[in-house]
C-alpha cells in the first residue's frame, strides 16, 4: 500500500506573516514620517503666520508714526525708532521711504513703508505704498451737518432725493438723509449712525434694523458703500500756508475788500483801494506761485480761469457769477485748477445766475459754503465741479417733501484730478491713503 506525503504549510504561513509584518512596519514608518512632516509643516506655518502678523504690526506702527508728524516728512528714508522692536516673542523693523510728489505737487507725497517681521528665525517682508491725504480730494467734507445762523440757531441740513454726489464724502458727525440721494463714491462718517428725515419725524439708524436705510421713506444709494464710525479728521483753523505764500515772492497779498476776475488769457483783473493802480481796476499776471490772499477784507471772485491758483480771504469769499476753466477737464486734458479758501464763509451772492457753475475746490474754515438769502429766491441748478470742504454745512436751498421750495438744486461733480494734484496750498488732512500693498 502506498502512502501519500503531505507537505507542511508552516513555512508558507510564516512567510505570509513576515510579509504582513513588513508591510505594517512600512506603513507605520510612512505614517510616522508623514506625521513628523505634518508637524514640521505646521510649525513652519505657525512661524510664518507669526512673522506675517509681526510685519503687519510694523506697517500699522509706521502709519501711526506718519500720522503723528506735524508735516509729511521729506527725507529719503528713515527708521522711525532707530532699532528693532520686540513684540510677542518676535521682532519687527520698519523703514519709511519718501518717494517724492505723486504728480509733481509737493503737497501730496508718496511713501513706501517696509516692515520685516521675524519669529524664530523666520522672516516675512511687507510693503505698503501710501500717499498724503489732501482735503482737495474730497467732493464733500464737513465738520458738522448742521447750519447755525448768526444768532446761534442751528438746524439740520439734508441730502435729499435730488442730490447726486459723484466723489468721496466725509462727515465728522453723521449724514442727514431725506429720501433717496445718490452717493457714487465711498462715504464715511465719524458717528456710527445716519439721521433719517422719516417724513419729518427724524430717527437715527441705530434705532432701526438697518444702519444705512429707512425704507420706504429714506433709501440712500451708497454705490461704493459707507463706513460708519471712522477716525475724526481735524480741520485747520486758518489758511497759514496760503497766507505765507501770498505774502512771499511770486504771490499776491492784498489788504482790504478786493475783487479778482479771472481772464481767459491767463491774467487777472484786480480792484483794491490800497494797491497802487488798482483802485478801480488793473490787469495783472497770474501769481507765479499760485497764491492770492486778501487780509482784513472780503474777496469777490469770478471769471474764466486759465492756470492754477488758490485764492483766499480772512473774511468772506463772495461768488456773484460763474467760475469756469478755460479748458474744461471734462472735455479732455486741462491744467487749470482752482482752490478757494475762506477763513470765514464762502457765499454765493443772491444776484448770481439762476443756473450757476463753480469749478474748483471750496474750503470754508469758519464756517460754511452757502447761498446768500437762500430761503428767499428760487434758482435753477448749482453745478460744482470740484469739491466743498466746510466747518458747518451751509444751505443753498430748501425743500418740502420732494418739492424744492427755494434756492438751487445741487449737481456736484468730483474733479478726480485733485486726489493726487490738488490746487496750490490746499491743506492736507494729516492722514494717509493706501495705494497698494504687497509682500516682497
Amino acid at each position: 500500500m502506498c502512502k501519500m506525503k503531505v507537505k507542511s504549510k508552516k513555512g508558507s504561513t510564516l512567510i505570509l506573516v513576515l510579509v504582513v509584518i513588513i508591510a505594517l512596519l512600512v506603513y507605520a514608518a510612512a505614517f510616522i514620517t508623514a506625521s513628523l512632516n505634518q508637524a514640521i509643516v505646521a510649525d513652519i506655518f505657525k512661524k510664518q503666520t507669526a512673522a506675517f502678523n509681526l510685519a503687519e504690526a510694523g506697517l500699522d506702527h509706521g502709519l501711526l508714526w506718519l500720522r503723528s508728524q506735524e508735516q509729511a516728512p521729506t527725507y529719503d528714508s528713515v527708521d522711525p525708532w532707530g532699532d528693532i522692536q520686540n513684540v510677542g516673542g518676535g521682532t519687527y523693523s520698519v523703514a519709511i521711504d519718501d518717494l517724492g510728489p505723486v504728480v509733481g505737487n509737493q503737497l501730496v507725497r508718496k511713501y513706501k513703508v517696509t516692515s520685516t517681521g521675524t519669529f524664530d528665525n523666520v522672516s516675512r517682508v511687507l510693503s505698503n505704498y501710501l500717499k498724503v491725504d489732501n482735503f482737495g480730494g474730497y467732493l464733500w467734507w464737513t465738520n458738522s451737518e448742521t447750519y447755525c445762523d448768526q444768532w446761534g440757531n442751528c438746524q439740520n441740513v439734508w441730502f435729499w432725493s435730488r442730490d447726486n454726489l459723484s466723489g468721496p464724502t466725509h462727515s465728522n458727525t453723521h449724514y442727514n438723509i431725506a429720501g433717496n440721494p445718490v452717493f457714487e463714491a465711498k462715504a464715511q462718517s465719524v458717528d456710527p449712525y445716519i439721521n433719517f428725515y422719516n417724513n419729518g419725524s427724524n430717527i437715527t439708524s441705530n434705532n432701526l434694523p438697518s444702519l444705512i436705510s429707512n425704507p420706504p421713506n429714506d433709501i440712500p444709494d451708497f454705490q461704493q458703500g459707507i463706513d460708519l464710525g471712522v477716525v475724526h479728521i481735524d480741520m485747520p483753523e486758518n489758511a497759514l500756508a496760503l497766507r505765507s505764500a501770498a505774502a512771499s515772492a511770486g504771490g499776491l497779498y492784498l489788504t482790504g475788500a478786493s475783487r479778482v476776475i479771472f481772464n481767459s488769457d491767463g491774467t487777472i483783473s484786480v480792484r483794491n483801494q490800497r494797491k497802487s493802480g488798482c483802485h478801480s481796476s488793473c490787469t495783472l499776471s497770474m501769481p507765479t506761485n499760485g497764491a492770492i490772499f486778501v487780509n482784513n477784507g472780503t474777496l469777490t471772485v469770478y471769471g474764466t480761469l486759465n492756470g492754477r491758483v488758490t485764492v483766499g480771504a480772512s473774511q468772506d469769499v463772495i461768488i456773484p457769477d460763474n467760475i469756469v476753466y478755460a479748458d474744461d477737464p471734462r472735455d479732455g486734458t486741462s491744467d487749470d485748477g482752482l482752490g478757494i479758501i475762506s477763513e470765514a464763509d464762502v457765499v454765493i451772492d443772491d444776484i448770481a445766475p439762476a443756473d450757476l457753475e463753480i469749478d474748483g475746490a471750496i474750503m470754508a474754515l469758519n464756517s460754511s459754503f452757502m447761498m446768500e438769502n437762500w430761503d428767499d429766491y428760487m434758482k435753477g441748478t448749482l453745478t460744482l465741479y470740484g469739491g466743498v470742504i466746510q466747518d458747518k454745512r451751509g444751505p443753498v436751498g430748501t425743500f418740502r417733501g420732494s418739492t424744492k421750495v427755494s434756492g438751487y438744486d445741487k449737481d456736484y461733480i468730483h474733479d478726480s484730478r485733485f486726489v493726487n494734484n490738488p490746487p496750490p496750498f490746499m491743506p492736507n488732512t494729516g492722514d494717509y491713503t493706501t495705494l497698494s500693498w504687497e509682500e516682497d
